[in-house]
């Protein structure tokens, strides 16, 4: 006798080219077990959760605290890992999808998570373009030759952001997994290169570094803490895991350790960046009392910084690590979220799980690519509308919690096979890091109500 999901169970999804499932023999449970390789949907949430607000956050707290929150850093990776293991698992244990999952806790989420990824997607737009523009606008006038061509020297900031949009929503209209993953990849790369040997050549102190794996907490640093450990690489990208496990052909619980193994590694890779920029901030600002912008453009100043110390060259390189950063988030949230708005929005319209209107490629999801690139320009001309920022704050600041309440509830449902709901560590894993984001939840409402 079934279960009603397991009566529901949509189709495992299969790779049109390739796919690690039909080479492995695996999509009729036969064949060798499964073999995790390097790149991986991992790579990719971990790749688009670190963007350069994260990079910056980190360096900020390395310049103020020197090494004192570095292990709230290591924390967060783990946190991270675990609430991204939540989502992976529930979608190869069920076979449904995470926004389904919720369904199942109950209507209330449908309500929230609408005006939430609507709201979201019309600021972070422009958010995301203006990240990716802030790098190149400082960097392309000072090429030799470019700079020199008078119409690209002085190309308005506005243009660069507009093209990174648009650059960006071309690169994933088509909705094919296997080449965002590459890309995302080559970006992973260029950001290893360039963050980590930014670290490098500052000469970490090791003594201080492993002092810096004690926990404790600065003077008046609780909130700068929690929000190291809960918001580096946090956003609802997290929740985009499983479609992009589905879309990789990773579709059963045959899959579920080479899918922890994958999560588990892009993480570990993902703090050593942060690791890296905290390490940068100590070293070279902390030492120096060297005070740095705390948005996007606090790495703009740290590219002066370096310029000054290691010459123009190293600055330039620094700045296209940024632009990596920066740019594999654009493309990371313009496939990933824009698959779940597709998922809610099918759901919506009376669509069945496994329509193609509400997978990667369908119509919905690429109406939420437009969406993601579009309107939000009008944010870029005009400003950010202090009504919207604070609707997006408050809204946002409740997203890490829904996510991580609604795994806890999921991961002990009724609706998860038994085999694979949480034992008691995972159930106090996944409790802790409910907390720790409430307590976060509240703060950032309360800045968003007060104009913080």
């Amino acid at each position: 006798m079934h279960s009603e999901d397991e009566a529901h169970r949509p189709p495992a999804a299969t790779e049109t080219t390739g796919s690690a499932a039909a080479s492995d023999g695996t999509a009729d449970g036969s064949g060798p077990p499964p073999r995790w390789k390097l790149i991986g949907p991992g790579l990719v949430v971990a790749a688009t959760g670190i963007g350069a607000g994260d990079l910056v956050a980190t360096l900020v707290a390395g310049s103020r605290y020197g090494y004192a929150l570095l292990w709230a850093a290591i924390a967060g990776v783990i946190i991270k890992i675990v609430l991204v293991e939540g989502a992976g698992r529930w979608t190869l244990a069920t076979g449904h999808s995470i926004f389904e999952g919720w369904r199942r806790v109950g209507r209330w989420t449908s309500w929230y998570f609408g005006p939430y990824i609507m709201i979201w997607g019309f600021v972070y737009g422009a958010t995301a373009m203006s990240a990716s523009a802030l790098p190149l606008a400082a960097l392309i006038p000072q090429v030799p030759v470019l700079g020199d061509v008078e119409w690209i020297a002085q190309m308005p900031f506005m243009v660069y952001a507009v093209l990174s949009g648009l650059i960006g929503a071309a690169l994933v209209w088509m909705g094919r997994y296997h080449a965002l993953e590459k890309l995302v990849a080559i970006l992973v790369g260029v950001m290893f290169v360039t963050v980590v040997g930014a670290a490098a050549v500052t000469v970490p102190n090791l003594g201080e570094i492993v002092g810096g794996l004690v926990p404790r907490i600065p003077d008046g640093g609780l909130i700068y803490t929690l929000s190291i450990a809960g918001g580096v690489g946090g956003t609802i990208t997290l929740a985009a895991y499983g479609y992009w496990l589905t879309e990789k052909g990773w579709s059963t619980p045959r899959w579920m350790k080479v899918m922890r193994i994958d999560n588990a590694m892009a993480y570990v890779i993902s703090g050593i960046f942060v690791v890296a920029m905290l390490i940068v901030g100590a070293e070279l600002l902390y030492s120096s009392s060297i005070a740095i912008g705390e948005g996007d453009r606090g790495l703009l100043d740290l590219s002066d910084v370096l310029a000054d110390r290691y010459g123009t060259v190293f600055s330039w390189v620094f700045l296209i690590g940024f632009w990596a950063s920066s740019f594999s988030s654009v493309l990371g949230v313009w496939n990933g979220v824009s698959v779940m708005f597709a998922d809610f929005w099918g759901h919506v319209r009376g669509k069945a799980e496994d329509h193609p209107d509400r997978r990667i490629g369908g119509k919905y999801y690429r109406f939420y690519v437009l969406w993601l690139t579009i309107p939000p320009m009008l944010l870029l001309l005009l400003g950010k509308p202090v009504q919207v920022i604070i609707a997006y704050g408050v809204l946002g600041s409740f997203f890490m919690p829904f996510l991580a309440v609604t795994l806890l509830v999921l991961m002990n449902s009724r609706h998860m096979p038994a085999a694979w709901r949480n034992g008691p560590a995972g159930n106090i894993a996944l409790a802790v890091v409910t907390l720790l984001f409430v307590v976060l939840g509240v703060s950032q409402l309360l800045d968003a109500l007060g104009g913080g």
